[in-house]
């Protein structure tokens, strides 16, 4: 702490907000851990100064500008944001009030611990990008998306900072002093190039990162801040080595061309899809075609993927007497067996109407669900009888936020074993019944609960879950999974947990060891790849 900021504590601004310390620094001020005295809680304060050299009609326009953007990400209202309470005005400059954040930003995450594995990245990526699209929705861009500006918190939750306040639009010298020296390897090329920006720049951003946490290097830094910007409008990024099953939203999202970058809601669905231990690959073609979907891969990435420079195996020769594809001949033998197909069918339709359908009512034919291993107390019940129309399909994403706890029961504050899901249904209305049960068939009598999609709403539905605690000396390994049975049975993978509960000490003694493990680990699980929950000073980026 400077001996200007140690003469700052202290200080009350706008009769209300109590300077406690500085919290971080940044071009455009200094953020503080603060108190309101109001409302008797902490907050994070960031005082704005404008650069050194400025007339005092430029001050002016830039401390005016960042009240509006101040106010325009105060409109975002997601859980991944961090929100701005207030913008208070002392000594004619603005000091932004918002959310106090306890926890570390990614960028001290990554110094510390070094690069994620790709489920890791994927999982913070898609909280990341729900936040980005939230804000996107409320008209709001970010413009500096980077590991400084996102927050992994103590609780579990993934936040993203300084909405529209460190980031100014335009050309001006003030932008090119405030922000694009500060963070030019996280720029999008149209920005670097003094293009109106959009949301396609925030995504190109979020690519970027994603890059260097799964990589652990940045893939467009260099030795100055002028030819990073030169790489990011014409260099291409170094293929990955680490990244796997996250490469095609990579490539999909660091795309020069901003017309042609991944979708946002298609970027969603991949990032789900690789943190819950799938795979995903990106159609073939230069550029994204939203009637080409990605496809699925079933299962867990299990090896090396083709990089992006790497030749792809090329079409298969055709058999001897078969016309090549797209000559005339092939067209017209396609269309010729396509009629022949459509005749037969309608002769087997008029037979079938004429003669009753033989021994047994004419229908289109049934299709057996797949037989599923559950244990017999906590089996999902029999879904209801179908109804007409096409089968509703019904997707699982489950996720372990926190998978052990040992301390004191029950747990101060949110310190349980904790879990969220994704329920996507294929299409709306729709009504899902759910629950949430363990291993040892302990919570089977749970009751079912239901969520409804309304018609012409959206697909899915984050569900987040807290394992209760027992009393003291329980010591216990066990695992949970979410079970559909509604519209469709549906289970996910069992996502293991641990608890050991401290017993009390007796008045004139020494404690008594924990008793034995109830219920051992499931066979045939393992725990989920999470580092420490961190411990840091409360962090704000600036």
């Amino acid at each position: 702490m400077s001996a200007n900021e140690s003469g700052e504590s202290g200080r009350v601004i706008a009769g209300r907000y109590r300077l406690l310390g500085p919290l971080g620094h940044g071009g455009m001020g200094v953020v503080w851990r603060a108190r309101d005295e109001v409302l008797a809680r902490e907050v994070a304060v960031k005082e704005v100064r404008a650069p050194a050299g400025l007339d005092p009609a430029e001050v002016a326009r830039l401390y005016r500008r960042l009240e509006r953007e101040a106010w325009a990400s105060a409109r975002v209202s997601h859980r991944g944001v961090v929100t701005v309470y207030d913008v208070a005005s002392e000594e004619g400059r603005p000091w932004i009030v918002m959310e106090l954040v306890r926890g570390l930003s990614l960028a001290e995450v990554l110094e510390g611990e070094g690069p994620m594995t790709p489920q890791r990245t994927a999982h913070l990526g898609e909280q990341v990008l729900a936040a980005l699209r939230s804000a996107h929705g409320a008209g709001v861009l970010h413009r500096d998306v980077k590991p400084a500006n996102v927050l992994v918190a103590n609780d579990g939750r993934v936040v993203l900072s300084d909405f529209g306040i460190a980031s100014l639009a335009g050309s001006s010298p003030i932008t090119m002093t405030g922000e694009v020296i500060g963070s030019p390897e996280f720029l999008a090329p149209e920005r670097a190039l003094g293009r109106e920006p959009g949301p396609e720049s925030d995504l190109w951003s979020l690519g970027v990162m994603l890059y260097a946490a799964v990589e652990g290097v940045s893939p467009f830094r260099r030795e100055t801040p002028v030819a990073t910007l030169e790489a990011v409008v014409e260099a291409e990024f170094p293929p990955p080595r680490r990244a796997g099953p996250l490469e095609p939203v990579l490539e999909g999202l660091l795309r020069k061309d901003p017309a042609a970058r991944l979708p946002a809601a298609e970027a969603a669905r991949m990032l789900r899809i690789i943190g819950a231990g799938g795979a995903v690959r990106d159609p073939a073609g230069p550029v994204w075609d939203p009637q080409a979907p990605t496809a699925v891969v079933a299962g867990p990435y299990e090896g090396p993927r083709r990089g992006p420079y790497e030749e792809a195996p090329g079409p298969a020769a055709p058999s001897p007497g078969q016309p090549p594809p797209g000559s005339g001949a092939g067209v017209v033998l396609t269309v010729g067996i396509a009629v022949l197909l459509a005749v037969l069918v309608l002769l087997v339709w008029l037979l079938l109407r004429d003669t009753g359908g033989g021994d047994g009512a004419a229908g289109s034919p049934a299709t057996a669900e797949p037989a599923r291993s559950t244990p017999a107390s906590a089996s999902p019940s029999p879904s209801p009888p179908a109804t007409t129309g096409p089968a509703q399909e019904v997707t699982l994403y489950a996720h372990t936020l926190r998978a052990a706890y040992a301390g004191s029961c029950p747990p101060p504050g949110t310190g349980a074993p904790s879990f969220t899901a994704t329920i996507e249904v294929a299409r709306t209305p729709a009504v899902v019944e759910y629950r949430w049960a363990r291993l040892d068939g302990s919570t089977s009598a749970a009751p079912w609960q239901s969520i409804t999609y309304e018609a012409g709403g959206a697909r899915t539905r984050q569900l987040d879950h807290e394992e209760p605690v027992g009393g003291p000396g329980e010591n216990v390994r066990d695992a949970v999974r979410l079970e559909v049975r509604a519209p469709q049975l549906k289970t996910s993978a069992w996502l293991e947990f641990s608890v050991a509960c401290e017993r009390e000490t007796p008045t004139g003694g020494a404690s008594t060891p924990p008793a034995a493990s109830p219920s051992g680990p499931p066979a045939g699980t393992s725990a989920p790849p999470s580092g420490p929950a961190p411990t840091g000073s409360p962090a704000v980026s600036p």
